[in-house]
Parts: C-alpha cells; sequence; structure tokens
C-alpha cells in the first residue's frame, strides 16, 4: 500500500493557527506550538468574557438610571424607581431605559412621573 504523506492538510492547519495568532507579540504569533497556545488560551478568555461583558453592561445600564432618577428627585433610589415601574405597569427593559436617561431625559422624566403617579 502507497505511503500518505499529510505535507498539505497538517501546512493548512498551521496556516490557520498561525493566522488567528497574527498580531501577538513574538513568538506567539509566528512559532506554531506557541502560537496554538496563544489562540487557544484567547479562545478561552472570549468564551468566557461574552458572559462577563452582558453582566458589565446590565451594571452599567443600572447606574445610569439610578444616576438620573436621582437627579430627578434625590429621594427616588433604583430599586425604588424599578418597583414602581412595575407597579404602574410599565413594561420597559433596563437597556432602554439607560438609553433614554442618556440622550433623552425629558423622556425619562415623563416616565418617572408616570411611575410616581401610579404610587399615589
Amino acid at each position: 500500500m502507497a505511503r500518505v504523506k499529510s505535507g498539505k492538510v497538517t501546512h493548512a492547519r498551521h496556516r490557520k493557527v498561525v493566522k488567528a495568532a497574527a498580531g501577538y507579540y513574538s513568538a506567539r504569533s509566528r512559532n506554531f506550538r506557541t502560537a496554538t497556545q496563544a489562540v487557544d488560551k484567547a479562545n478561552q478568555y472570549a468564551t468566557r468574557d461574552r458572559k462577563t461583558r452582558k453582566r458589565n453592561f446590565r451594571a452599567l445600564w443600572i447606574q445610569r438610571i439610578n444616576a438620573a432618577c436621582r437627579a430627578i428627585d434625590p429621594a427616588l433610589t433604583y430599586s425604588r424607581f424599578i418597583n414602581l415601574l412595575a407597579l404602574s405597569g410599565i413594561e420597559v427593559d433596563r437597556k432602554v431605559l439607560a438609553d433614554l436617561a442618556v440622550h433623552e431625559p425629558e423622556a425619562f422624566g415623563q416616565i418617572v412621573a408616570q411611575a410616581q403617579a401610579a404610587q399615589a
């Protein structure tokens, strides 16, 4: 039986890994073995940080909503505001609320007024 050489396949695999490591420092972008380690670790970080990004954005939205609420009424906390929204039946998610608080403060103020009116 004829001998099978895997040169093309191996070269393609190496090229794929080294291409993924383009831009890394020194041997991490040139040597296959080091580049493999670097790319594997980068993929681990990327997988982990996709979850972390969601967490960070939610925390940012909450901070922005809290700051905007306190600018309108110093006694109104984020927690109380979210509770008032639920009681008044206003279903707007935190991402939209934070965007309104930053870009359209008048509209956010109207939402706060509606939520506070439902309390009384």
